[in-house]
This record gives C-alpha cells, sequence and structure tokens, in this order.
C-alpha cells in the first residue's frame, strides 16, 4: 500500500506528547561549558560615548567579555543587503541592539555582570512611526513598482472610485522554544554548533563571516524547533554567532537560549503596513483599475523586509482580476527590532488590503461582497493573468467560491445575521467569505533548490538527510513517505535524519511553504537513482532464476510493498532486503545524493514582471461572528474552509497545517497587538501581556475540507504546498468582524480588531442605530 496519501503520524508525535523530544537546551551541559547572554541597549536610538566592562570582568564566575572589537571576521552582514551589525560599534538603533556579550559559569553571574557593565549613550531622536519615516524618507531598499494596463485612463473613465487607508499591525512568533544555540569548540578553529533555525546553511555562513572562518570549518545542526514561524529564518544567526565567537574565543563550549521576554523584545516580528489605495468600478460591482502604495516597517536594519514587500505587491490581485494597476512598495526604517519572515512572508498583507477594499466596495453600491468578489475571480480560459504577468493555471477559484458558500450554507446564514441583527438590542453579527491564491516558491529564483542523501543499508532500512527542518509541520514524515514509495518500502523503514550543512550544503530556509516541494524533490530524484541502478540487477536475477523463461527486462520490474518482482512472473519475488544484499555483493552503489531545481520560474527582480512562483495554493472560507455591543469581546461562530491543495501527502498533517495557519491567522487579525510605550520599548512580551489564541478562540462549528485535485502535477507526487496559505483564510473573520460594525457604523477597521479596537468602533456608531 502505497504511503503517499495516508494519515501517517508525525514523526515526532509520540516524542511530543511525552516529553521525550529533544530540543538545543535539552542537551546535556558538556564539561566546562559557559552560559552567553549579552548586554542590550535599552535606547532606541542613540550615540555610543563608552562602554565600560571592568566591574562585570571582576565578577566571580564571568569567564569573558566581548564587544564588536573582539570579532576575528566582519560585524556587518545582511542575507539581502549587508547593513546590520552584529554588535553595536557607535550607534545603537534599536532597544534590544547587543552591546557587550557576557559569558560566565552560571546565570548569576551573568545576571551580575549585565548590571555591572556601563553604556553611556547619547540619546537620538528615534523614528516608531511609517508616517515619521515617510516624512524623514528614511528607507531601507528601494521603492519598486508593478504595472500593467492604463491605470490614470480607467480612473477618467470610472463609474465609481473609492479611495483610503488601510493599517495591519505586527505580530509576534510566539514560538515555544526560544532562540537557543550551542557551540562546541573543535581542533583546529573547526566549530559544531547546534542551532534553534530554519535555516543552517545561513547560520553557517554568517558564523563563518563574523568569525574569519572558511565555511567548511563551521558544521551547523538542526534537530528540530519548538516552532519558528518565520521567526527563526534569518534571526536565529545572531544567538549562533554569538555562541560560536565565545567557542572560538574561549575554547569552551558556549550555551545561549533566549528567556521569553528578552526573545519578544528583542527580536522582530511580521511587519506592520500601513497602505494607501485607490479603486475603480463599475456601478455593478466591476473592478477597473486600481491604485495601491504599500508601506511596511521594516525595523533597523533590513533584514528580509524587502522580499517580504515583493511578496505583499504580488499578492495585492489575490484573487481576482484587475485590467488596470498600479502597485508600489516601500519599505520604511524605524527605531524598533528588524522585523523579518512571518508564516505568510508579505502575503497576508497584501491580501487582506485587496479584501478590505472589496468590503469597501459592497458597502458603497450595497451589494453582498461575496457577489463583488465572484464577479472580480480569476478566470478559467480568460481573464487570468496576474498584473506581474503569471498566468493564473489550474485554477479552481471559481469552484471553491462556488462550493463553499454553498457548503457553509453562506446565503442563508446571511439573512439571517441580517435579521439577528435588525432585532437585537445587545449583540451583532456579521459574515464573510473570502478567498486566496497564494503562490508558491521562493521569490528569489536561486533559492528554489534542494539537495538530498539518500543511503539503503543492508537489512533494507533507509536513511534519508535533507536541508529541510523540522518545527513540527511534519516535513520529515513527508519526506520519508515520499522515498518509501520511490523505494516500494514501507514508511516504517525510512529514517529522516538530523539536519546537517555537513551532509547537505549551501540549503536554502525551510520557508515559502517549499521545504518538502524541494526537499521531497531531492529526496525523490536520490531514491529514483538508486532504484535504478537496483532494478537493473533484479531484471538480472530474476532472469537468471527463471531459467531461461524470462530474458532480462528492467521495463517489467516492480517495487511494491517491501518486494521486488517481475510482473510477467509474479509468482518469483525478492524482498527488498534480499535485493539490497545482492546489489552489495554485485559492487553496486547503494547510496545516491539527488538535486532538484524549480523549473519554470522566470522573474525580473528590477521591473517586478514575470513568473515567479510554480504554481498557486488556493483556497475559500467563510466565517461568522458574534460581538457584544457592551464590551466588544468577539467569538467566531462558525468556520468553514475549503481548499485546493493537490494530492495531499499525508491528509493528517495537512489538516492539522490548516488547521494551525487559520488560528494563527486569527490571532493576527483580531487578539494580539503590540504595545510600545514612548520610549520605543516593548510592553507586551510576556503571555500575560500579549494574547495568542487559546482553544476557546477556536470557532465553535470548525469545517475543514478539500476537494479533490490531483491535476497539480508539476510538483513532487501532484501535492501543493500548505504552511503558509491557510493562515490568509483568517483574513474571513476579521471581514465578518467589519461586515458586523457595518450594521451600525462605516464598516472602517484596521488590524487587529481586539475588543478594545471593536468597542472604539461601536462607540461611533450611526445616530439612526443606536439603542
Amino acid at each position: 500500500m502505497p504511503s503517499v496519501g495516508r494519515n501517517i503520524p508525525h514523526d515526532s508525535a509520540r516524542g511530543h506528547v511525552t516529553g521525550q523530544s529533544k530540543y538545543v537546551d535539552d542537551l546535556p551541559f558538556a564539561r566546562n561549558e559557559l552560559i552567553v547572554d549579552f548586554y542590550w541597549s535599552r535606547v532606541a536610538h542613540g550615540r555610543i560615548r563608552s562602554v565600560d566592562t571592568s566591574a562585570a570582568a571582576a565578577i566571580p564566575g564571568v569567564a569573558a567579555l566581548f564587544t564588536y572589537k573582539d570579532l576575528p571576521g566582519q560585524n556587518l552582514f545582511g542575507p539581502i543587503i549587508q547593513d546590520e551589525l552584529l554588535l553595536a560599534e557607535r550607534e545603537v538603533l534599536f532597544i534590544g541592539h547587543p552591546i557587550v556579550v557576557i559569558a560566565a559559569d552560571s546565570r548569576e553571574a551573568i545576571r551580575l555582570a549585565r548590571n555591572a557593565i556601563v553604556v553611556d549613550i547619547e540619546e537620538l531622536e528615534p523614528i516608531f512611526t511609517i508616517d515619521a519615516a515617510k516624512k524623514a524618507q528614511w528607507h531601507l531598499g528601494e521603492s519598486r513598482t508593478i504595472r500593467r494596463g492604463e491605470v490614470a485612463a480607467a480612473f477618467q473613465e470610472a463609474e465609481e472610485i473609492l479611495e483610503g487607508q488601510w493599517r495591519c499591525g505586527g505580530q509576534d512568533h510566539f514560538y515555544l522554544e526560544s532562540q537557543a544555540a550551542v557551540a562546541y569548540p573543535g581542533e583546529h578553529d573547526a566549530l559544531i554548533v547546534h542551532s534553534s533555525t530554519q535555516n543552517p546553511s545561513e547560520v553557517q555562513e554568517v558564523i563563518a563571516h563574523v568569525l574569519g572562518l572558511p565555511i567548511n570549518k563551521v558544521t551547523v545542526v538542526t534537530k528540530r524547533m519548538g516552532g519558528a514561524f518565520g521567526g527563526k529564518e534569518c534571526q536565529a544567526t545572531h544567538p549562533a554567532a554569538i555562541a560560536a565567537l565565545v567557542a572560538l574565543k574561549t575554547g569552551r563550549p558556549a550555551r545561549i537560549v533566549y528567556n521569553k521576554d528578552d526573545d519578544m523584545q528583542i527580536t522582530g516580528g511580521r511587519h506592520p503596513f500601513q497602505n494607501d489605495y485607490r479603486v475603480a468600478f463599475t456601478r455593478d460591482g466591476l473592478i477597473t483599475a486600481a491604485a495601491i502604495d504599500f508601506f511596511s516597517d521594516g525595523g533597523a536594519y533590513a533584514d528580509l523586509s524587502t522580499s517580504v514587500m515583493g511578496r505583499a505587491m504580488t499578492h495585492a490581485d489575490n484573487a481576482y482580476f484587475i485590467p488596470n494597476m498600479e502597485i508600489t512598495g516601500t519599505v520604511c526604517r524605524t527605531n524598533f527590532p528588524p522585523n523579518t519572515a512571518f508564516r505568510g512572508f508579505g502575503g497576508p498583507q497584501g491580501v487582506a488590503t485587496i479584501e478590505n477594499i472589496i468590503e469597501e466596495i459592497a458597502l458603497r453600491l450595497g451589494r453582498d461582497p461575496l457577489e463583488i468578489r465572484m464577479k472580480n475571480c480569476y478566470g478559467v480560459d480568460d481573464r487570468n493573468v496576474t498584473p506581474y504577468g503569471q498566468p493564473v493555471t489550474n485554477n479552481t477559484l471559481p469552484r471553491l467560491f462556488t462550493e463553499c458558500a454553498e457548503r457553509s450554507e453562506y446565503y442563508a446564514r446571511r439573512a439571517e445575521v441580517a435579521r439577528f441583527n435588525r432585532e437585537s438590542k445587545t449583540h451583532l453579527k456579521g459574515i464573510a467569505l473570502t478567498a486566496v491564491k497564494f503562490g508558491i516558491s521562493f521569490n528569489t529564483k536561486f533559492l528554489n533548490q534542494a539537495n538530498a542523501l539518500v543511503n539503503v543499508y543492508l537489512d533494507g532500512s533507509v536513511q534519508v538527510s535533507t536541508g529541510a527542518t523540522e518545527m513540527g509541520q511534519g516535513v520529515n514524515t513527508k519526506i520519508g513517505q515520499l522515498v518509501a514509495d520511490e523505494l516500494g518500502v514501507d514508511a516504517s523503514t525510512v529514517l529522516v535524519m538530523i539536519t546537517s550543512t555537513e551532509k547537505n550544503n549551501n540549503t536554502s530556509a525551510t520557508a515559502a511553504s517549499s521545504a518538502a516541494d524541494l526537499n521531497g524533490g531531492a529526496a525523490v530524484d536520490a531514491a529514483r537513482r538508486i532504484r535504478t541502478r537496483m532494478t537493473e540487477v533484479a531484471a538480472g536475477h530474476l532472469a537468471a532464476a527463471s531459467e531461461g523463461e524470462l530474458t532480462a527486462s528492467t521495463a517489467d520490474i516492480v517495487f511494491a510493498e517491501g518486494q521486488v518482482y517481475d510482473r510477467r512472473s509474479a509468482g518469483r519475488k525478492l524482498k527488498f532486503r534480499e535485493l539490497v544484499k545482492i546489489c552489495h555483493l554485485q559492487r553496486v552503489s547503494l547510496g545516491e545524493r539527488g538535486f532538484f531545481a524549480t523549473r519554470g520560474l522566470e522573474w525580473d527582480p528590477v521591473a517586478y514582471v514575470g513568473t515567479p512562483f510554480r504554481y498557486f495554493t488556493k483556497g475559500c472560507a467563510a466565517s461568522e461572528v458574534l460581538i457584544d455591543r457592551f464590551t466588544g469581546m468577539m467569538r467566531v461562530l462558525r468556520s468553514d474552509i475549503l481548499m485546493d491543495i493537490g494530492r495531499s501527502i499525508n491528509p493528517g498533517i495537512d489538516r492539522g497545517q490548516i488547521t494551525g495557519g487559520f488560528i494563527q491567522g486569527m490571532g493576527w487579525l483580531t487578539n494580539e497587538e503590540l504595545r510600545y510605550a514612548e520610549s520605543g520599548m516593548l510592553l507586551t512580551h510576556s503571555p500575560t501581556t500579549y494574547k495568542i489564541p487559546n482553544i476557546q478562540d477556536v470557532p465553535e462549528v470548525f469545517n475543514v475540507d478539500w476537494i479533490d485535485n490531483a491535476t497539480n502535477v508539476v510538483n513532487v507526487a501532484a501535492s501543493k504546498a500548505v504552511g503558509e496559505p491557510p493562515l490568509l483564510l483568517a483574513i474571513s473573520v476579521w471581514c465578518a468582524i467589519k461586515n458586523a460594525l457595518s450594521f451600525v457604523s462605516d464598516g472602517k477597521l484596521d488590524a487587529p480588531a481586539t475588543g478594545e479596537e471593536i468597542l472604539m468602533r461601536l462607540a461611533n456608531q450611526k445616530p439612526e442605530t443606536r439603542n
């Protein structure tokens, strides 16, 4: 029985629920190991006048103190633009900017040393808002534009024009395992670093860069992460490099683990956006033109902000064909920690903007927003090219809209919502049905590659090594299933190994929802090469065993259910492990490297035109909310999700990804609000002040399903990526809140729609609706 398509449990499921799964800080302490932390700036923007570490150095148990002057290599680094300083030199640009690295025998010594360090900083004027950054023209990278059609002419001829601004806040990753790394020194300046990272190769490269080492002297290992969501794609480099610095300089193992309060204060999160829009449409609701100006808060350094903006821009159309469109994107620089990747990577901010616009159009025209959405939906045979020039092939969006509306009983429930709101004096209801069309591939072409190593052992068991990193999403389980089917063995005989740069070099981050696509493709390539060699041996062996009945024919050899046979004489079968031994005796290699590079990608990063994505994962969701008029408290009564995820490799894991992504998206748009003091210090830096969704926030009725569609043959096993797209379907919840408020107000709403935000909007209701 094939493994692909089966509900095989996550390979770490039992370990997670029993507490046996090992994370970085579970590694046993080595003899002479040092604990590492750092003194960071409490000033958002300032000039460093002096740093005095003499008192800290005298504290018993303090082994070493390092500043930027102690770095053997380069202090300046960055994944796209090299503008970030690992350790502040003459200026600090955000609260949390590392200044002095502390290595000590105990956490108490670390605490005392931090308190003893004296840093004199002259405070400078900080920039904390997008508006202030725009006024100061303080940007990260260059502004970019996507343009199609005759936008100006379309506005001149428009029957209706609507313009406004929409804002959304940031979001903390709130991974359960904070940033962590342990560095072990070896011979000849070699280092082995265990890092909680989505990107071992980048951690390896940055460590080598800042320590002045060749890359081959640094080995980075990642067993698993206790969550990441993009927050460990680039920002895991900082703690790993700091631990590596200590290990190299002292010759002792070095461990760094952020506590939750520090982690939330000194690392960046999802980018806040402030978007200006102008849209032209007919009185029937057909959009004829749109001009959207995206402005994001990138924080103090570039990190991945320019790429995040690129994905926001390429998702400004979402599920809708707009013939004349101009999209600009500008990353604003502020004195907050550098914002970074977060599940969706700019896509949510882009999609939420156009979905808000559609809600506004429906309000202006007095129409059902779903009618506007379906009227403007990308077509199957025409009206199916994006503003940046990529055709929307294999388009299931019209089907998803129709089926989701039917399954969720949208139209009947919408009528019931209107009736309820006419009669209730204490509560409001709202309902919305939104879509997602999420491009799958890295925005940057060269990142769409992967390599894998597959080894078959003499007992028939199999090891697989890839550059994919496991953070709970089940990528290792899926890769194991893919390899099992290629070799015709049970998935239980395939073990996906710990990720290491020693075995898989120059790998891309586990991100962009592409890990299973890329690394699965590479693993399949390696397994096929091994199977090809084994097939030749099997054909010869079975022909010889038939005593002249069969001639050797590789085309007739079948690998299935742990056995190998010639389909012309299925009665004679070899066990897979028997064939392995025969191959070994005949000196046939049973190990192989595989490689995969996504085809069909062409993207001009300057003109912003081309085909940046291999395919699109699509879906729809209908959500209904209930709001207390007196408190602003909101509950999600029901959500119905319907997606096109191709042929599911593992339905159980995919269902978990859809459910979890949707709830995390709800958090961003409703509960999770980052609040800052006037100084720029984050106030909401713990679970007591920062509210992520809990079990009570899950919709009371929650239906998750996907359509049958095995036509995505451009991807491994005809599957589709499912890590990020479901998060964007939570926009249906935000739109349902907006719909509820539109019964008593103008419906204007930013994100997150917290209870406080809803209550303030209710306080500004239309006079005729006040009771």
